[in-house]
């Protein structure tokens, strides 16, 4: 069965993965940023409390609504994960 499917690719990739947890004022965030040569320099954030993943680049945090659709936050907390999100590009 699994021959049947077309492969649009298979890769095996180096990584630099950091795993992080931080209080803000108004929610926790525990985070795995995965760093690699994909994605054209942007990251892969995944957010373990809610199982929601992005790829995030500093045009990202940028776009109003970003983070809040992609993670299901409100705009405060949003504006928490932004603030730390800055400081690792």
């Amino acid at each position: 069965m699994l021959d049947d499917f077309m492969h649009l690719y298979d890769d095996t990739v180096q990584t630099n993965t950091r795993f992080v947890g931080f209080m803000g004022e108004t929610v926790r965030f525990d985070l795995v940023i995965m760093r690699t040569d994909r994605f054209y320099g942007k990251m892969v954030v995944m957010d373990i409390q809610s199982s929601k993943f992005a790829i995030i680049g500093k045009d990202d945090l940028e776009e109003e609504g970003y983070l809040e659709f992609a993670f299901g936050i409100n705009a405060e907390s949003a504006e928490e994960l932004k603030f730390f999100l800055e400081q690792t590009f």
